[in-house]
């Protein structure tokens, strides 16, 4: 007993949790661990003390129907740091920085040191010590001052090496950064670039067709019955946001905003409930995730330009009467005019907390509402794309490559990622239906009247929504496989759509959501995805379904061969996302968090790569594998292939320069050129795109007869290619010859192709003597 007395007594006499001095914290950290420990030790050995924490516990617990015994308990919980209460009060009431809505994930601020050498202290281990070499940063724009993180990153590691008495190096870092169309990096960022949205975007773009883009969006407009415009769509996802998940972020900003107001006698009169709507307003009119203003630096050029922008956007909505509150939020934004007197650090404190406020706004606003809400093309409602840009021109591909390969040449080129909305391959073969609207209206018609058995009527009408068939049909035309499965293939498949689809609607927040499900709806839902899917004699729907999905397959494929040759030959450093080896048709998380096999991905491999130790499989050896192409072994060799030719040129791919090479002929909106140049090397890369099109719908047509009278040629600036007479085909073998007497040099594209086995592509080195002709 005197034990346990002394022990409670102990405990009684710890640092109060509010106590400032570092010592008293750290004290309380260590003594309480120590003796909840000695506790639990003393309460295993006696029986009697293990009775009385019994006893108490249940004495606290309280009776029910007596509302006076839970006084204690009530006691207890008033005296916790934190308060106990129904989760809806989150979204008005928390005053700390979350990830999105998620109340367990609280941010951390690593301005400060002791929190950036608390969490880092393992990963720098980790470097010294050569583990790892280089860091991928994932979301940088929850930090405070990103500039100032990666400057301190940076300086870390380079102390280290000098500590070890190595010589000081870049460490390499990439940022998960979403891009604007307009938007580069700052340039003060110590970083090799970001994770390769932005280039999935570029790529994915090339294989869309934006002549159709008004078609497309037309037949959806005409199928869901209604006319929405994406910005207006954006619009009111990001009020919607801005007033359910992020009004406690709101609230604060608009609290510390009316104090820094309250100061000056010219703008006292701004109450907090103009201050919200003009902070509510100029949030749902940002044009970019977010600014990066900095304490005691003036604002810079495009930092001015999207806050003047959306100012101007917000007063436009708000009117007149609004304008000087605007006027307002602008000088405490820029730092200027009368704003420029304000405390400095309760303004620059407002101001990173608004930078902070823009970007998750933006996200959930966009990423995780409109993209479910605005689909006529759903491959491209894709992280880091735009789905109001139908499509991207050779001339904007050639640009982005070009200006990558000047400002950041070793930033990651990624076509699916563990947040992508729809693996590489299903984008791919989705782009096909922008080829041919009226294909796809017609089958989709088909489609609905079939389905229309299993809709649910109800007074609001029937369920599903039109635009959530419209998605759901979308999504199986994407994933449903290439030639017949069988009975259990289907039955995953089918499990893996309806929770595909249960999270789509939801995230959409129109008819059901996440903190509020209408069942109603989501087993409307179930219902007719079970009905159309079912196993039975007669399957209309399903047969259908594989027919369409025959049709434009193998133009989905050659997309993806097309996008891979592109992604790991372009500048930068190609990713290559797990379980994308060979074809792979996930859904957004956790559809593309499935187990990876691995052990099956390593025996193809060894499969394709028996076909170079038999020797350099020619353009039949190809053909061989794309009449079996949905095996997808034909993805896993190309991908080999093009990793070795990167290795054979490590220095050109790193550090060489990129020429467009131009295309002209009858076929020569249907193909992308470049060069990859240095001072002795030169690869030269050709891709086919829109090859539907290229082949009027129907894969026998595919042939090298296509390209006849289409051609390369490279002006005297190309000086690489132009010094190449005989090129020979990296993956085939097969030696072509360029004509090179003339000023600008020309390739056939009919002889490059016919030697390409059947290939959407073809990459070529300068031939060797020796090589086959």
């Amino acid at each position: 007993h005197a034990v346990v007395s002394a022990l409670l007594d102990a405990l009684s006499r710890l640092p109060g949790r509010d106590d400032a001095g570092d010592a008293a914290r750290r004290g309380r950290v260590r003594n309480s661990g120590v003796y909840k420990r000695q506790l639990a030790r003393l309460a295993a050995r006696h029986d009697w003390l293990a009775q009385w924490i019994e006893g108490c516990v249940k004495r606290l617990n309280g009776q029910p129907g007596d509302a006076a015994s839970f006084d204690a308990l009530d006691r207890l919980i008033s005296a916790q740091a934190y308060r106990l209460a129904d989760w809806r009060v989150a979204s008005d009431d928390v005053n700390y920085r979350r990830f999105f809505d998620v109340n367990t994930l609280a941010a951390l601020r690593m301005e400060r040191p002791e929190v950036f050498e608390a969490t880092h202290r393992k990963i720098l281990h980790w470097l010294q010590d050569g583990w790892i070499t280089g860091l991928r940063i994932d979301h940088p724009d929850g930090l405070g001052d990103p500039q100032a993180y990666f400057a301190q990153l940076q300086a870390r590691y380079a102390q280290q090496a000098i500590v070890a008495g190595q010589p000081p190096r870049a460490l390499y870092l990439l940022v998960e950064k979403i891009l604007a169309e307009h938007e580069q990096l700052p340039d003060d960022w110590a970083v090799h670039g970001d994770t390769g949205y932005r280039f999935g975007a570029l790529v994915n773009g090339l294989l869309v067709d934006a002549r159709n883009a008004q078609p497309l969006t037309q037949a959806w407009c005409d199928f869901t019955g209604e006319q929405p415009r994406i910005d207006e769509v954006i619009h009111r996802c990001k009020k919607l946001i801005i007033e359910t998940s992020l009004f406690s972020d709101l609230n604060w900003l608009t609290q510390a905003l009316h104090q820094l107001t309250r100061a000056n006698r010219r703008r006292r009169d701004f109450t907090r409930n103009r201050l919200r709507a003009a902070l509510a307003e100029v949030a749902a009119c940002f044009p970019v995730y977010r600014t990066y203003l900095r304490a005691g630096a003036p604002a810079g050029g495009m930092d001015r330009q999207h806050v003047d922008w959306a100012i101007a956007a917000a007063k436009r909505r708000l009117g007149g009467a609004e304008a000087t509150v605007l006027d307002h939020l602008r000088e405490v934004l820029l730092g200027e005019g009368e704003a420029a007197q304000m405390p400095a650090e309760a303004r620059q404190r407002f101001v990173s907390r608004w930078q902070q406020f823009t970007a998750p706004v933006m996200a959930k606003a966009v990423e995780d509402t409109t993209f479910y809400r605005y689909i006529p093309l759903v491959s491209l409602n894709e992280v880091g794309a735009d789905p109001s840009s139908f499509g991207v021109s050779v001339a904007a591909f050639h640009s982005a490559n070009n200006g990558r390969q000047r400002h950041r040449p070793h930033c990651m080129l990624g076509t699916s990622t563990h947040d992508s909305k729809r693996s590489e391959d299903l984008r791919a073969r989705l782009n096909v239906l922008s080829e041919d609207p009226s294909l796809w209206q017609d089958c989709l018609q088909r489609w609905a009247g079939w389905g229309e058995l299993y809709l649910t009527q109800a007074d609001k009408g029937a369920m599903p929504a039109r635009n959530d068939l419209w998605l759901l049909f979308q999504t199986l035309a994407g994933v449903w496989p290439a030639v017949q499965a069988d009975e259990g293939e289907r039955e995953t498949l089918r499990q893996r759509v309806q929770a595909y689809m249960l999270k789509a609607v939801r995230e959409a927040k129109q008819h059901t959501q996440w903190t509020c499900p209408a069942t109603d709806y989501e087993e409307a839902l179930a219902r007719y995805i079970d009905g159309v899917l079912r196993a039975g004699p007669t399957q209309p729907f399903a047969d259908e379904l594989q027919k369409f999905t025959a049709r434009i397959a193998p133009f989905g494929f050659r997309n993806s061969l097309s996008q891979l040759a592109l992604k790991l030959t372009a500048p930068g450093v190609p990713d290559i996302y797990q379980g994308c080896e060979q074809w792979n048709f996930s859904l957004v998380d956790p559809d593309n968090r499935r187990p990876v096999d691995f052990e099956q991905l390593a025996r193809g491999l060894d499969d394709v790569q028996g076909l170079y130790r038999e020797g350099s499989p020619h353009a039949d050896a190809w053909r061989a594998l794309w009449d079996h192409v949905a095996d997808g072994r034909i993805k896993q060799l190309a991908t080999w292939r093009l990793l070795q030719l990167r290795r054979a040129h490590a220095a050109l791919f790193r550090d060489g320069g990129y020429a467009p090479v131009t295309v002209d002929g009858p076929a020569a909106d249907h193909a992308v050129a470049y060069a990859r140049t240095d001072d002795n090397d030169a690869v030269l890369v050709v891709a086919a795109r829109l090859t539907y099109t290229l082949c009027q719908g129907n894969d026998a047509h595919w042939d090298a007869a296509l390209w006849q009278g289409t051609r390369l040629h490279w002006n005297p600036d190309n000086a690489g290619p132009r010094r190449v007479v005989r090129w020979r085909n990296w993956l085939t073998g097969q030696s072509v010859r360029a004509d090179v007497a003339q000023a600008d040099g020309w390739l056939d594209l009919a002889q490059l192709f016919d030697g390409a086995g059947g290939l959407p592509f073809a990459v070529l080195v300068p031939a060797q003597d020796g090589d086959a002709a």
